[in-house]
């Protein structure tokens, strides 16, 4: 995503997110978290306030404390006399996110219902066009937009906080794992097949499925990080 399509892209995000309750400096946080986990801001990027008061129409002070809300998440970072950067990922940061993972989506696909899956199904179609215009940046969107859509079938706006969170941070990670067909093609075709297992009412096959899915994830992107690190 290039610079202007990214400042577009948060123009479009900060008018709908203009709709969302709470504090100007967390419906900001709101509009920056998303564009992160659509993979409009990439890891080591410099976050300059000047490109951005403009598009989020908002205060330099309410932008700093959307800032302070992003550094205490770990998507970005001050650095002492250089600025503000959206935070490159660890190898530990990765293990950590797939530990979490795990306990919170497994749970929460255990405890879904039919009317829970339309949202996953929709991620998968979404997924699979993206694909199908060679748009693997808009695949990863869609693959994250599916994890949601897991997690949000509980109903727990904590957990949907979190989970909003947890994939602006994948986000990070997978800029960091090369070419990203190689990486989510494959993901995407099991998300399909989660989605069919529970479609046909085996949910606790589709839970295996996903455990499976979530532990290959994490070993390939941990591989990934802590070979290149």
């Amino acid at each position: 995503m290039s610079v202007e399509d990214a400042l577009g892209r948060l123009r479009d995000l900060a008018g709908l997110r203009r709709r969302v309750h709470g504090t100007a400096a967390e419906v900001t946080a709101d509009t920056l978290r998303e564009l992160i986990m659509e993979g409009g801001l990439r890891p080591g990027d410099r976050v300059v306030e000047e490109s951005l008061l403009g598009p989020l129409e908002v205060s330099r002070n309410t932008l700093r404390e959307a800032f302070r809300l992003l550094a205490h998440e770990k998507l970005i970072e001050h650095k002492v006399n250089r600025g503000v950067f959206v935070r490159t990922l660890t190898a530990d940061d990765v293990r950590d996110l797939f530990t979490v993972r795990v306990l919170i989506e497994l749970t929460a696909l255990r405890r879904s219902r039919e009317a829970d899956w339309a949202a996953m199904s929709a991620a998968v179609a979404k997924g699979k066009a993206c694909a199908r215009a060679h748009d693997w940046l808009g695949v990863g969107t869609a693959n994250m937009r599916f994890h949601k859509a897991i997690v949000a079938s509980v109903g727990s706006a904590r957990l949907d906080e979190l989970m909003g969170q947890l994939t602006a941070e994948l986000r990070l990670g997978f800029h960091g794992m090369g070419d990203p067909r190689a990486f989510h093609e494959k993901y995407l075709t099991r998300n399909a097949g989660i989605v069919d297992a529970v479609a046909g009412g085996d949910v606790e096959g589709a839970v295996g499925l996903l455990h499976e899915y979530l532990d290959d994830a994490g070993a390939e992107m941990l591989a990934a990080f802590s070979s290149d690190r």
